[in-house]
């Protein structure tokens, strides 16, 4: 590169918008290697549930009592079920319903605990005393047990466990949501955008939002993890969807009762992949709070 190469590159203006974004993700990504395996990880899982199906050997939901109970072979790499179903086509199938879970409730809970917790915060008054006494009720249930009334009570669908999950983490949105706007209601940046004519809702959507989003991804992150083990959890007691759909707290609960005569395998890979997931939302919440942080991209 030439003098006259690089004082024209310094000179060039600063890359704005989605470009921007997209320039300081990539920066992010690939300056950490930690950031880059959870998201290398997190799009293998995203890419198993949106194309797994086309691409697993055997279907899911066939049953062939022949070859029942085998252990992994080339022929079935995580070996098969009780009912001679191939476990790796039914691993790879089950991420989808897994991961829809995760991504749903915490959309959902985001868009109401959040925005609930950011009004409490920055308007106070009986805006905080009300989302504050909800968020208080629900924290009075044990949580667990307050998503197996819920799902009880209104059916076990995979809605009804993604509403379910996302009522009980609407505490923890509601406090972290409420902490930060609370702190940043009179900072000088809120007052100059005051100053210069904004409405109150612009302010909380422009100014408050944006500088609370790094520490709520965190959040986000790990609630994907905690949704997860969540519809895990009630699968496995009974109270998930129905067999015999491929869920892997539902092949835990299917594999446990073969652990103690030897068939190991039709537990163990279920819950390596449920494992995994949770992992990979706990390592990646640390690599979006970066991409989302304002005071980050320099």
């Amino acid at each position: 590169m030439t003098a006259f190469d690089t004082a024209v590159e310094a000179a060039a203006p600063p890359a704005t918008g989605l470009s921007a974004t997209l320039k300081h993700a990539r920066h992010v990504v690939t300056g950490n290697p930690i950031t880059g395996f959870s998201f290398t990880l997190f799009i293998l899982l995203l890419a198993c549930a949106l194309f797994g199906s086309f691409f697993v050997p055997y279907d899911p939901l066939a049953t062939n009592t022949a070859v029942a109970l085998k252990p992994p072979s080339l022929h079935h790499l995580m070996g098969t079920d009780q009912l001679g179903r191939d476990l790796l086509s039914r691993v790879v199938v089950g991420t989808r319903l897994d991961m829809a879970v995760a991504i749903f409730s915490v959309a959902l809970v985001f868009a109401l605990g959040g925005i609930s917790g950011i009004a409490a915060g920055y308007f106070g008054g009986w805006t905080d005393r009300l989302v504050g006494r909800l968020s208080d009720t629900i924290m009075a249930f044990p949580l667990f047990v307050l998503a197996m009334g819920i799902v009880a009570a209104l059916g076990n669908t995979v809605t009804n466990i993604i509403i379910a999950t996302a009522i009980i983490n609407y505490p923890l949105y509601v406090r972290i949501a409420r902490a930060e706007a609370n702190v940043r209601r009179n900072a000088g940046f809120v007052q100059a955008a005051r100053l210069s004519g904004n409405g109150e809702f612009r302010i909380l959507l422009t100014q408050i939002l944006p500088n609370i989003l790094p520490i709520m991804m965190v959040q986000m992150s790990l609630t994907m993890g905690y949704a997860i083990l969540n519809a895990a959890g009630l699968s496995f007691i009974g109270l998930g969807v129905r067999p015999p759909t491929p869920e892997w707290g539902i092949m835990v609960a299917e594999g446990a009762a073969f652990i103690v005569s030897g068939e190991w395998w039709i537990a163990l890979f279920p819950g390596l992949a449920l494992m995994l997931a949770v992992f990979c939302f706990n390592l990646l919440g640390d690599g979006l709070r970066d991409i989302v942080d304002p005071q980050r991209r320099t």
